[in-house]
């Protein structure tokens, strides 16, 4: 993999202080940013991998693109189910945020000019983690205690998201209901039949950021592709975000472009990633001026 030129790593900080892989993240700032001068707008990013699998290595390259725009990127690892469930990986987000607040100007990055972004599962994270901000109910079920401002969030990258739990319900849906019960504390939906689907659907609430970002959502950016098997999840996202005059700069690819499967926008070398980019940069240059 060719490296990106033109940046900085700081690799495997622990951002929790218990040595553990799933705490560390990594910075990604350009060459020559000075902490002690101007502040660039920061992009924290998480990994997909339907909450069971990934990390932050693979991001790298996308992250470090990033960065070359004039970006500090933090690529962010966390824990994962099974062994650990949706609330467990929502206070990680949590606590690289805290972390984020409280040493990304060392690293040239403004904690105050913050996009929060994620591919897949990632993009839940992200997604739910900025609903929390703002929505108590929601981090009152997760035991979140959100330090960063939801001022701070400028704007809510989503590639390829899982933002619409209803969908997992749809006959035929190419995921199983186990995605859904293995995020649940009790690693849930024991009971029989309808009474368990049930259950699934009032969990599933909490856990579908279409449920709870309304118009104090800041501006999003949406990737996605008929291609891609949470299509209709990221289209009623947009939807919406519409209902609620959220603003919404989406790039939508149809079934003719052959690159765009699910997380496409990780393999750099295809044009539509570049395409992805070029748009992203734009996105988070307006929404953090």
């Amino acid at each position: 993999m060719d490296p990106i030129a033109g940046v900085q790593h700081w690799y495997d900080i622990d951002f929790v202080g218990d040595h553990i892989r799933s705490h560390r993240l990594d910075v990604i700032a350009p060459d020559g940013s000075d902490p002690a001068g101007s502040w660039l707008p920061v992009y924290v990013y998480f990994h997909g991998g339907g909450w069971t699998s990934g990390d932050k290595a693979s991001l790298t390259k996308y992250c470090a693109s990033q960065a070359s725009y004039g970006l500090v990127v933090v690529n962010v690892n966390y824990r994962m189910a099974p062994h650990f469930h949706l609330g467990h990986v929502l206070e990680d987000a949590n606590e690289a945020l805290v972390w984020v607040d409280a040493h990304i100007r060392e690293f040239g990055g403004d904690a105050h000019r913050i996009v929060l972004g994620g591919d897949s599962a990632g993009g839940q994270i992200s997604a739910l983690t900025a609903a929390a901000m703002f929505r108590p109910e929601l981090a009152e079920h997760y035991a979140l205690h959100p330090v960063t401002l939801a001022t701070s969030v400028k704007g809510l990258v989503q590639h390829c998201s899982i933002v619409d739990f209803s969908v997992f319900f749809d006959r035929g849906f190419v995921l199983s209901l186990n995605f859904v019960r293995m995020l649940l504390p009790s690693r849930g939906g024991r009971r029989s039949g309808g009474n368990q689907k049930h259950m699934l659907r009032e969990e599933s609430h909490y856990m579908s950021p279409i449920e709870w970002l309304d118009s104090r959502c800041p501006p999003v950016f949406i990737t996605t592709s008929e291609r891609d098997f949470f299509y209709s999840s990221n289209m009623n996202f947009i939807h919406k975000l519409d209902q609620h005059g959220v603003p919404v700069d989406s790039l939508i690819y149809g079934w003719e472009s052959i690159n765009t499967q699910h997380a496409w926008q990780q393999n750099f070398r295809y044009p539509e990633s570049q395409e992805v980019y070029g748009r992203l940069q734009s996105f988070i240059k307006k929404v953090t001026a």
